[in-house]
């Protein structure tokens, strides 16, 4: 049975807790959930967690907090919901929880809107080559023919090939739309029916990355996807075409990016790289044709607060005893990020 303000754990990385909670997203959770007093939760087996677990109806979780396991499950007896303010739950979500019928949200929709975002900059900016055309000027600072020497840049009918029609994906089909791009489409769980509904065209792996100005990565780092992007896929990409990885690292092989793109053939704009730190001595560092961020594309500063009032949403309905409106599902964990 809920509550009318079900008992709330904060169970994340004390440090993040402000960053996610502002004023006003705090006062907005105290609206809807009792919050168990000045305690935020990185170590279940701490004293004072244990205690508050006991009487803890809802974990409102986010980075940092550690997996709900056996051990939790039994010291948390009226624990029934798990509300993540952030995306995979996949740490969190023990097998125990799913045993024990935990309801799980999570805030995976809130930030796939910003990743979206990074993704289609990049893939107009990648189109229109800024780059090059950036490192160009920087050398020769003076007014050019540039029509002349980038005759074939811009954005109208350009191919942009995206791999996985993820949550991710389809928003970056979406805010697509009104460009006048192709947009193709790899993904095993992709049906013709939804493809045709997505105004795209489904294709297989290898015939993506040949007929792709801009190849942009979003499937979920799995054993299957490892290095999915490998040396023989990298050599398919046309010259001058462009990588753009919000995904993981992992999906690409580093070191065979490494030499195609040191090589001056393609380009990359890469949020994440395998190892997520790359070694200081990386080309990747340095190469002009690579645009390299931090693991920045996903919710940073005030897009957190969006995560946040997701969160905040779930728990209120689930305190008025209505469905998650994002709820995980066991079943296509497998396949998710």
């Amino acid at each position: 049975m809920t509550t009318a303000r079900p008992r709330t754990l904060l169970a994340m990385h004390p440090r993040l807790a402000p960053r996610i909670l502002g004023p006003r997203s705090l006062a907005q959770l105290a609206r809807v959930a009792d919050l168990v007093p000045d305690l935020v939760a990185d170590d279940f087996h701490r004293t004072d967690v244990a205690e508050a677990l006991r009487d803890t109806e809802v974990l409102y979780t986010f980075w940092g907090c550690p997996p709900v396991d056996r051990e939790v499950l039994a010291a948390a007896p009226r624990l029934r919901a798990i509300v993540h303010a952030a995306g995979s739950v996949k740490y969190i979500a023990t097998e125990d929880s799913w045993r024990r019928g935990v309801r799980i949200s999570s805030a995976a929709w809130a930030n796939a809107l910003p990743v979206a975002e990074y993704t289609v900059a990049a893939v107009l900016m990648s189109n229109k080559r800024l780059l090059q055309i950036r490192e160009d000027f920087r050398e020769r600072r003076e007014i050019d023919s540039w029509h002349h020497r980038y005759p074939d840049i811009g954005n109208y009918r350009r191919t942009v090939g995206l791999i996985g029609a993820s949550r991710i994906g389809r928003r970056v089909i979406e805010l697509l739309r009104p460009f006048d791009l192709d947009v193709l489409v790899h993904d095993p769980y992709l049906s013709a029916a939804e493809a045709l509904a997505l105004g795209v065209r489904r294709t297989g792996l290898d015939e993506l990355c040949a007929a792709s100005d801009v190849l942009s990565i979003h499937a979920p780092a799995l054993p299957e996807t490892r290095h999915m992007v490998d040396r023989r896929r990298l050599a398919l990409m046309p010259d001058g075409a462009t990588l753009v990885n919000t995904a993981r690292g992992s999906l690409v092989d580093t070191e065979a990016l490494v030499q195609e793109l040191a090589s001056g053939r393609i380009h990359a704009v890469l949020d994440v790289t395998d190892p997520e730190l790359l070694p200081t001595d990386s080309p990747l560092y340095d190469l002009p044709n690579v645009l390299l961020t931090p693991h920045v594309a996903g919710s940073v500063g005030g897009e957190l607060h969006r995560m946040a009032d997701s969160a905040t949403a779930e728990l209120a309905r689930y305190a008025q005893g209505l469905p998650f409106q994002h709820p995980v599902l066991r079943e296509e964990l497998e396949r998710t990020a």
